[in-house]
């Protein structure tokens, strides 16, 4: 389906044809040649996509390889739908096209030249991390907001502009051209700021190229999604690749990570540093406290000593508010005025959000879906009781496979009942994937391990095993609200499905 916001109110492009567009690629591509007929070089493109069911008459349609099929072969449907032109590594004859060895990494610059370069009229701010970066991006928006500031931002919750509600996302960072557009739009609407997360696949895809950060943010790493990178060094090396002084002003890292102490080390951008570490830093969190009503701590930062309630839960949530805060600081924010608005901020869908239809004891959806984000997320619940913690938890499949016993393994260290159950396997066996994760639960030793590959079941099976005063967690999904199989994709959104599991319950047999 068609974006409908690409028909309501498509952003204004600036006026280039496809000579201009070639002459773009000549700084990047040098072998970048226009195959077309004679004049074809004067028609002017109105917009760029890489999905051919998403064409507006006047695209630039890009054909790019894929792992089935090449997007080159749609270029037909393309042009029955009014692409004007094609970029792709190979031409067609249906096409005016612009080739170039590597068209994935020259997508970024030609979107946003087309629209304009954004990002040069707003200040965007861009974070990085394993974990962390979905709630430092929803934080910093709230610190924004609090300053009246106009902002956009696109993350793996939402995508939203100035004066509009947000959308669902459907990656963590959309491809170059939706970025750009969506740049495009907050301008348009009147926006100052853009918030933008910002996943090592994006980094690696070229996705955010073009793309001018105010501020780049790094918050931690932890081995994660090396089915793409293939160890950590290149996926540290991916995650790095934003903190360039080409691309990013002013980098603020986390230097209580040891990645982000390299990090710091070797960007040459202007740095900010912070710990809740022992490290020597530029900010530093002490006193950090969490329990079921929020988490607070004290920051000391030039000039600034101050505590700080945040209503989010996690000990995590320090590192990340103070993330956030800095960001906006060095961004032209008053310190305080951020942390006004980050103290405010009462949730953030998926993130340890809270289930609770008055049954005696704690229920949580939270999206810790590798093995770094459970072990922030486990420790915490522990310290909210005296009695269980009880997991359910699965591996997601055509993820990183390495990760898969050792989601088993740290539930299992943390929690007194884990419940091993699918969660979004893709076109992977189910039991396999099942196996992978109970095999490392059972391999730790510490808790009782139970499979029940139905997740509505095994929701079912929790709450029933749960006493009062114990903590339940659905760790894995957060806030996604589709179950995707080898058949089908059907709806399941773990918060509503945990809550009718509670009400259940209650109701009694």
């Amino acid at each position: 389906m068609v974006d409908a916001l690409r028909r309501e109110d498509h952003p204004r492009v600036a006026d280039l044809c496809l000579d201009d567009l070639l002459g773009v690629l000549g700084d990047l591509a040098p072998e970048a040649r226009l195959i077309a007929r004679p004049g074809d070089g004067r028609v002017r493109v109105r917009g760029v996509t890489l999905d051919s069911t998403d064409v507006v008459p006047g695209d630039l349609f890009a054909g790019l390889p894929g792992k089935l099929r090449h997007g080159a072969d749609y270029a037909a449907r393309a042009a029955e739908a009014g692409a004007v032109a094609l970029l792709s590594d190979r031409p067609d004859p249906c096409l005016p096209s612009l080739v170039v060895d590597r068209p994935r990494h020259v997508l970024g610059v030609l979107s946003a030249r087309l629209y304009s370069d954004p990002s040069h009229a707003l200040a965007v701010y861009g974070v990085t991390g394993t974990n962390g970066k979905t709630s430092t991006v929803h934080l910093i928006a709230a610190g924004l907001e609090a300053a009246g500031r106009r902002v956009g931002l696109a993350g793996s919750l939402e995508t939203r502009v100035p004066g509009r509600g947000g959308r669902p996302a459907e990656r963590t960072t959309a491809e170059a051209p939706a970025i750009q557009r969506l740049l495009a739009r907050t301008r348009w609407a009147e926006g100052t700021d853009a918030v933008l997360e910002v996943s090592s696949h994006a980094l690696e895809l070229g996705r955010v190229q073009g793309t001018r950060f105010r501020v780049g943010v790094f918050t931690n790493l932890s081995p994660d999604h090396l089915d793409l990178h293939g160890d950590l060094g290149r996926y540290y090396a991916a995650k790095a690749s934003l903190f360039t002084p080409d691309r990013c002003e002013h980098a603020v890292v986390n230097v209580g990570d040891p990645h982000g102490r390299r990090l710091a080390a070797e960007t040459r951008c202007r740095l900010t540093t912070f710990t809740m570490g022992p490290e020597p830093a530029d900010w530093s969190v002490r006193a950090v406290s969490a329990d079921a009503d929020g988490t607070r701590f004290r920051l000391r930062g030039p000039g600034v000593e101050r505590e700080v309630r945040l209503r989010l839960l996690g000990a995590h949530q320090a590192d990340n508010a103070v993330a956030a805060a800095l960001a906006l600081a060095v961004g032209g924010i008053d310190v305080n005025t951020a942390l006004r608005g980050i103290e405010n901020l009462a949730s953030i869908p998926g993130r340890l959000e809270r289930v609770d239809v008055g049954q005696p004891f704690l229920a949580f959806v939270d999206f810790a879906h590798n093995p770094g984000g459970q072990r922030r997320l486990l420790p915490f619940l522990r310290s909210l009781t005296d009695g269980r913690v009880i997991v359910v938890v699965g591996a997601t499949g055509e993820r990183d496979p390495g990760k898969r016993s050792a989601l088993g393994d740290v539930a299992a260290r943390h929690a007194d009942l884990v419940i091993v159950t699918d969660e979004s396997p893709h076109t992977e066996d189910p039991a396999t994937l099942r196996t992978a994760v109970a095999d490392g639960a059972r391999r730790a030793g510490r808790a009782t391990v139970r499979v029940e590959p139905d997740r509505w079941h095994a929701f079912l099976l929790a709450v029933s095993a749960a006493r009062p005063g114990d903590v339940v967690v659905v760790a894995g999904r957060g806030a996604d609200e589709q179950q995707v199989s080898a058949d089908d994709s059907r709806p399941f959104d773990d918060r509503a499905a945990l809550r009718h599991a509670l009400l259940q319950l209650a109701a009694g047999p």
